[in-house]
């Protein structure tokens, strides 16, 4: 489902935000995607989903080159960024209906789409709400339905749970098995909790530096280490990371492109 081969993205000023990373997710896995602050995730998680131009590099992702159709990686992908898009004064079903234009539908199968999307992720009946009126846990969720309504067969998760209650938080994760089970969807996510990359992933893949340092199975990657957290630090050292470092205007934002177009939510 994503295959690189020596990605790399420098920015201005020389800056080598990531460095030839390999990557390869097979379909239907769920991949915790790690690392410090700085290491180079969410820059990785910008080019895979055509936000920003690799610098070097190859890369597959759902079937479609990343350098030659963008457009026709967009369709196939969805994304739901670190901090979200919805917007805190217009009904966020009349947003989603409109997003689901954006990917093609008719009006008639945006509302019929939304709703089966809705139902399914436990928002039925707050579709009138406007997005400032919702919890904190209901608006991760609707940009995970934003980020779904197309149907795609990958989906990014930059931070999904962050700020969220350990209720909000389990909830989400049911979320995610399901439709990975029932719908064999593929899953990139990137966090920065540990136990929710031991209790969602398949496999994880640790960059630091703005290269794969390791990767594996939770199990693999624990060893003899105890738990996740004493294997992420014995593999990225203590040092703290102040200084993000990726010389990426907003490194840590949340830009997405929806059917080819930039927007605030998802990748198309």
């Amino acid at each position: 489902m994503i295959k690189t081969s020596g990605l790399s993205k420098t920015f201005r000023g020389g800056v080598r935000a990531v460095r030839g990373v390999d990557l390869s997710v097979d379909s239907g896995e769920i991949v915790g995607f790690l690392g410090p602050n700085g290491a180079g995730k969410t820059t990785t998680m910008r080019m895979l989903t055509t936000l920003l131009r690799p610098t070097a590099g190859t890369a597959t992702v759902a079937g479609r080159d990343l350098l030659t159709d963008p457009q026709g990686v967009r369709r196939h992908i969805g994304y739901v960024s670190q901090d979200g898009g919805i917007g805190p004064l217009n009904p966020v079903g009349e947003e989603l209906e409109l997003h689901a234009m954006l990917y093609g539908m008719r009006p008639a199968q945006a509302r019929e789409r939304v709703a089966q999307t809705l139902e399914r992720l436990e928002l039925a009946g707050l579709a009138d709400r406007a997005g400032g009126a919702l919890s904190g846990g209901q608006r991760r969720r609707f940009d995970l339905a934003f980020g779904l309504v197309h149907r795609p067969a990958l989906l990014f998760l930059d931070e999904p749970t962050t700020g969220l209650d350990p209720q909000s938080r389990a909830n989400l994760w049911d979320h995610i098995r399901r439709l990975r089970d029932e719908d064999g969807l593929t899953v990139l996510l990137s966090t920065h909790y540990l136990d929710e990359a031991d209790a969602l992933a398949d496999r994880l893949v640790i960059i630091d530096h703005g290269a794969v340092v390791a990767e594996g199975t939770p199990a693999e990657i624990k060893g003899g280490a105890g738990t996740l957290d004493d294997a992420f630090l014995a593999i990225t050292g203590r040092s703290l990371r102040e200084d993000g470092g990726t010389g990426e205007p907003g490194a840590a934002g949340n830009g997405t492109a929806a059917a080819g177009t930039a927007g605030k939510r998802g990748a198309a």
